[in-house]
Protein backbone atom coordinates (compact mmCIF):
# COMPACT_ATOMS: atom_id res chain seq x y z
CA UNK A 1 0.00 0.00 0.00
CA UNK A 2 1.12 3.56 -0.38
CA UNK A 3 1.18 6.82 -2.15
CA UNK A 4 3.94 7.66 -4.57
CA UNK A 5 4.97 10.75 -6.51
CA UNK A 6 7.12 10.04 -9.57
CA UNK A 7 9.12 12.82 -11.22
CA UNK A 8 10.17 11.89 -14.74
CA UNK A 9 13.46 13.64 -15.51
CA UNK A 10 12.83 16.74 -13.37
CA UNK A 11 14.86 19.82 -14.30
CA UNK A 12 14.33 22.44 -11.59
CA UNK A 13 15.80 21.69 -8.15
CA UNK A 14 13.42 24.00 -6.27
CA UNK A 15 10.39 22.11 -7.64
CA UNK A 16 11.86 18.77 -6.59
CA UNK A 17 12.74 20.18 -3.17
CA UNK A 18 9.22 21.48 -2.64
CA UNK A 19 7.74 18.17 -3.75
CA UNK A 20 10.11 16.34 -1.39
CA UNK A 21 8.84 18.49 1.48
CA UNK A 22 5.24 17.66 0.53
CA UNK A 23 6.15 13.95 0.37
CA UNK A 24 7.66 14.08 3.84
CA UNK A 25 4.63 15.91 5.24
CA UNK A 26 2.21 13.38 3.70
CA UNK A 27 4.04 10.05 4.16
CA UNK A 28 4.49 9.78 0.39
CA UNK A 29 7.44 8.15 -1.37
CA UNK A 30 9.27 10.25 -3.97
CA UNK A 31 10.64 8.47 -7.03
CA UNK A 32 13.13 10.27 -9.30
CA UNK A 33 13.61 9.03 -12.87
CA UNK A 34 17.03 9.97 -14.23
CA UNK A 35 18.55 11.89 -15.81
CA UNK A 36 17.95 14.77 -13.43
CA UNK A 37 18.61 18.36 -14.46
CA UNK A 38 20.53 18.92 -11.21
CA UNK A 39 22.44 17.13 -8.50
CA UNK A 40 20.60 16.01 -5.38
CA UNK A 41 23.55 17.50 -3.50
CA UNK A 42 22.76 20.89 -5.04
CA UNK A 43 22.47 23.73 -2.52
CA UNK A 44 19.22 25.02 -4.04
CA UNK A 45 17.61 21.58 -3.79
CA UNK A 46 18.60 21.27 -0.15
CA UNK A 47 17.34 24.78 0.57
CA UNK A 48 14.01 24.08 -1.17
CA UNK A 49 13.71 20.78 0.73
CA UNK A 50 14.94 22.50 3.87
CA UNK A 51 17.00 20.52 6.31
CA UNK A 52 15.12 17.23 6.10
CA UNK A 53 16.04 15.96 2.61
CA UNK A 54 17.65 12.92 4.30
CA UNK A 55 14.31 12.12 5.99
CA UNK A 56 12.38 11.93 2.72
CA UNK A 57 11.81 8.45 1.28
CA UNK A 58 13.49 9.04 -2.11
CA UNK A 59 14.18 6.33 -4.64
CA UNK A 60 16.25 6.74 -7.81
CA UNK A 61 15.84 4.93 -11.14
CA UNK A 62 17.78 4.95 -14.39
CA UNK A 63 14.54 4.56 -16.38
CA UNK A 64 10.78 4.54 -15.95
CA UNK A 65 10.78 0.85 -16.91
CA UNK A 66 12.95 0.13 -13.87
CA UNK A 67 10.19 1.68 -11.72
CA UNK A 68 7.48 -0.36 -13.47
CA UNK A 69 9.49 -3.56 -12.94
CA UNK A 70 10.09 -2.75 -9.27
CA UNK A 71 6.35 -2.20 -8.64
CA UNK A 72 4.51 -4.50 -11.08
CA UNK A 73 1.23 -4.26 -9.13
CA UNK A 74 1.30 -0.47 -8.93
CA UNK A 75 -1.51 1.66 -10.32
CA UNK A 76 0.10 4.33 -12.47
CA UNK A 77 -1.56 7.67 -13.21
CA UNK A 78 -0.05 10.21 -15.58
CA UNK A 79 -0.69 13.85 -14.72
CA UNK A 80 -0.79 15.92 -17.91
CA UNK A 81 -2.77 18.90 -19.11
CA UNK A 82 -4.00 16.83 -22.08
CA UNK A 83 -5.43 14.17 -19.76
CA UNK A 84 -8.89 12.93 -20.59
CA UNK A 85 -10.28 12.79 -17.05
CA UNK A 86 -10.05 15.13 -14.07
CA UNK A 87 -8.25 13.77 -11.02
CA UNK A 88 -11.36 14.44 -8.93
CA UNK A 89 -13.31 11.84 -10.95
CA UNK A 90 -11.22 8.92 -9.63
CA UNK A 91 -11.77 7.00 -6.42
CA UNK A 92 -8.48 6.80 -4.52
CA UNK A 93 -10.05 5.96 -1.16
CA UNK A 94 -8.72 2.40 -0.85
CA UNK A 95 -5.52 2.71 1.19
CA UNK A 96 -4.37 -0.80 0.26
CA UNK A 97 -3.52 0.22 -3.30
CA UNK A 98 -0.09 1.26 -4.54
CA UNK A 99 -0.88 4.60 -6.22
CA UNK A 100 1.78 6.19 -8.40
CA UNK A 101 1.31 9.69 -9.82
CA UNK A 102 3.75 10.43 -12.62
CA UNK A 103 4.70 14.01 -13.49
CA UNK A 104 6.84 14.91 -16.49
CA UNK A 105 9.76 17.27 -16.71
CA UNK A 106 9.02 20.97 -16.49
CA UNK A 107 9.86 21.73 -20.13
CA UNK A 108 8.82 18.52 -21.94
CA UNK A 109 6.20 16.83 -19.81
CA UNK A 110 5.72 13.08 -20.09
CA UNK A 111 6.75 11.52 -23.40
CA UNK A 112 3.64 10.55 -25.35
CA UNK A 113 4.99 7.05 -26.00
CA UNK A 114 4.88 6.36 -22.23
CA UNK A 115 1.18 7.20 -22.19
CA UNK A 116 0.12 5.34 -25.34
CA UNK A 117 -2.43 2.70 -24.41
CA UNK A 118 -2.83 4.17 -20.94
CA UNK A 119 -4.96 7.18 -21.82
CA UNK A 120 -7.61 6.09 -19.32
CA UNK A 121 -5.02 6.77 -16.59
CA UNK A 122 -4.17 10.28 -17.81
CA UNK A 123 -5.44 12.80 -15.30
CA UNK A 124 -5.72 16.54 -15.58
CA UNK A 125 -6.19 19.32 -13.05
CA UNK A 126 -8.96 21.89 -13.37
CA UNK A 127 -7.70 25.28 -14.56
CA UNK A 128 -8.63 28.08 -16.88
CA UNK A 129 -7.22 28.33 -20.37
CA UNK A 130 -5.28 31.45 -19.35
CA UNK A 131 -2.21 29.32 -18.57
CA UNK A 132 -0.59 26.32 -20.23
CA UNK A 133 0.04 24.48 -16.96
CA UNK A 134 0.46 24.84 -13.22
CA UNK A 135 3.79 24.74 -11.41
CA UNK A 136 5.01 21.16 -10.95
CA UNK A 137 5.22 21.30 -7.16
CA UNK A 138 1.75 22.84 -6.90
CA UNK A 139 0.34 20.12 -9.15
CA UNK A 140 1.90 17.35 -7.07
CA UNK A 141 0.47 18.86 -3.87
CA UNK A 142 -3.00 19.18 -5.40
CA UNK A 143 -3.03 15.51 -6.41
CA UNK A 144 -1.61 14.03 -3.21
CA UNK A 145 -3.90 16.08 -0.97
CA UNK A 146 -6.95 14.93 -2.95
CA UNK A 147 -5.83 11.33 -2.40
CA UNK A 148 -5.34 12.03 1.31
CA UNK A 149 -8.75 13.72 1.54
CA UNK A 150 -10.40 10.67 -0.02
CA UNK A 151 -8.53 8.45 2.44
CA UNK A 152 -9.56 10.62 5.43
CA UNK A 153 -5.99 11.80 6.02
CA UNK A 154 -4.53 8.58 7.52
CA UNK A 155 -1.75 9.08 10.07
CA UNK A 156 -2.07 12.85 9.78
CA UNK A 157 -2.41 15.02 12.86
Amino acid sequence: MGRHIVLYEPEIPANTGNIARTCLATHTTLHLIHPLGFSTDDKMLRRAGLDYWEDVDVKHYDSINQLFTTYPKGEYYFIENFGTTYYTEFDFSNQERQLFFIFGSESKGIPKELIEGKEDHCLKIHMSDNVRSLNLSNSAAIIIYEVLRQQNFPNMF
